[in-house]
C-alpha cells in the first residue's frame, strides 16, 4: 500500500513537472520574439492598439461636427517648382534631394538614385475612381526619372505603397520593405530576389549604402481584415559620409526617436511628416502634428529636417497650408534645439553640403510655377504625368 502511495505521488510530480515545462516553453517562445511582434503580426509599444478604421473616419467626416477644409479649392496655394532636369540627370558631388510630393523623395548621391514611398498615381486608393485624389501634379514624368537603384517603403497604406507605381518601376530597382510585405510585391510581379525584408533595427550593407529599418509609431492594412499583419518602419540610410533618416508615417512617443538619435549622432537630413493630423482625437496616435514633428527633429538630432506628407492628397481636416504655417511658427518660437527645419516646393531640389562644426550649406534649385490642377483639372493632368 505504501509503495502504491509513493508511486501515485511520483506520477503526480511528473505530471506537474511536465505541465510546468510546457508552460515555461510557451513563455520562452513569447519572450524570445521582439516586443513589437504578436501571434498575428505586429504592434506599437507605447500606445494602445489603433482601432479607428475607415468607417469611423467616414462617419466623422460626413456625419460629425468636425469642420473639414476643402483642400482642392486651396490647392493653388501649394508652392510648386519646375525641376532642373539637367541637375537630376547629372548630380554634382553633394547629396541632393528632390521632393516629388507627399512622402515621395528622389535622393541622389554618388551615383545612387533612391525613391521613398513612390506614389505616381492620380489617387491614393485601391481603385482609380474614388479615394483621395492628387491635388498637385507630379513635377516630373515617370519616364524622365533617372534610373532608380533602390525603393524604400515605410508601410502598406495606399498613400505610401501604390500598385501602379510599383508596376511602372518593375524589377529595375531593389525594394527595401518592412517584414511580411515581400509576398505583396511578389504578387505584383516583382522578382523575389529584388525584395529585401527588414525588421526594426535590421541593417544591411549593399552597393552604395547601408540601410537600417528603425521603429515608427503607425499601423498597416490594405483591406478590412489585415490590420497589423505587416510591419511599418522608418529608415536610416548611410550613403558614404551622408546620413539620412526617413520617418515614413508616424505618431509621436518620447522613447523611440531618442533611441534613433542615440544610435546615429550625425544625421544630416531627416524627412519628417508634418501634415494629415486633424482632428487630433482621431489622428494623434498615428500622425504627428507640426509641433510633434519638431520634437522628432530634436530627438533624432538632425542637422536639417524637411517636412513632408502635406499638400498632395487630402487625407484629413486641416487647411492645406496649415502644416507649413504651424511648422514655421514652431521654429520661429525657438522649439528647435539645434539645426533647422524647412519645407520645399513640390519639384524643388536641395543640395546639401556639410561643414565641420557649422550649419550645413544648402542650395535650393527651384523655378517656381503655378499649380494648374486647382479648379477641377486634376484628373487629366495627373494621368498625363505617366506619358504614353
Amino acid at each position: 500500500m505504501k509503495s502504491f502511495t509513493h508511486l501515485k505521488r511520483l506520477c503526480l510530480l511528473l505530471i506537474t513537472f511536465a505541465l510546468l515545462s510546457c508552460k515555461n516553453t510557451e513563455l520562452n517562445v513569447a519572450n524570445s520574439r521582439p516586443a513589437h511582434h504578436t501571434d498575428t503580426g505586429f504592434r506599437n509599444l507605447y500606445i494602445e492598439p489603433i482601432d479607428k478604421g475607415p468607417f469611423t473616419f467616414m462617419k466623422m467626416k460626413y456625419f460629425g461636427d468636425e469642420p473639414f477644409a476643402d483642400q482642392e479649392q486651396q490647392a493653388h496655394q501649394v508652392p510648386i517648382a519646375k525641376p532642373d532636369m539637367a541637375t537630376l540627370a547629372m548630380p554634382n558631388k553633394q547629396p541632393q534631394i528632390t521632393w516629388l510630393g507627399h512622402s515621395t523623395f528622389l535622393i541622389q548621391h554618388q551615383g545612387i538614385n533612391i525613391l521613398t514611398d513612390p506614389i505616381l498615381s492620380q489617387r491614393a486608393s485601391l481603385v482609380d475612381f474614388a479615394g483621395p485624389k492628387r491635388l498637385v501634379a507630379l513635377p516630373i514624368r515617370y519616364q524622365d526619372l533617372p534610373p532608380i537603384d533602390y525603393v524604400i517603403i515605410s508601410h502598406n497604406h495606399y498613400d505610401h505603397l501604390d500598385a501602379r507605381s510599383i508596376e511602372l518601376l518593375g524589377n529595375a530597382p531593389i525594394y527595401l520593405v518592412p517584414l511580411r510585405l515581400k509576398n505583396w510585391f511578389i504578387g505584383e510581379g516583382i522578382d523575389p530576389a529584388r525584395i529585401l525584408e527588414f525588421d526594426w533595427w535590421d541593417s544591411m550593407a549593399m552597393k552604395g549604402m547601408t540601410a537600417t529599418a528603425t521603429p515608427s509609431q503607425h499601423w498597416s492594412a490594405r483591406g478590412l481584415f489585415d490590420r497589423f499583419e505587416t510591419l511599418w518602419a522608418a529608415w536610416h540610410l548611410q550613403l558614404d559620409d551622408f546620413s539620412l533618416w526617413f520617418a515614413g508615417d508616424t505618431g509621436y512617443n518620447a522613447t523611440q526617436f531618442k533611441e534613433i538619435g542615440q544610435r546615429w549622432q550625425n544625421i544630416d537630413i531627416a524627412l519628417i511628416p508634418i501634415g494629415a493630423y486633424g482632428p487630433r482625437w482621431f489622428m494623434e496616435a498615428q500622425h504627428v502634428d507640426p509641433e510633434q514633428a519638431v520634437r522628432i527633429h530634436n530627438d533624432v538630432g538632425a542637422r536639417l529636417s524637411i517636412g513632408m506628407h502635406w499638400g498632395t492628397f487630402q487625407l484629413t481636416s486641416e487647411p492645406i497650408l496649415e502644416p507649413v504655417q504651424r511648422l514655421d511658427a514652431a521654429v520661429n518660437s525657438g522649439m528647435l534645439s539645434s539645426g533647422n527645419f524647412i519645407t520645399l516646393a513640390i519639384g524643388e531640389t536641395l543640395h546639401y553640403q556639410r561643414q565641420r562644426d557649422q550649419n550645413p550649406i544648402t542650395t535650393r534649385i527651384a523655378q517656381k510655377e503655378t499649380n494648374t490642377l486647382s479648379g477641377g483639372n486634376a484628373e487629366a493632368s495627373a494621368f498625363g504625368t505617366f506619358g504614353e
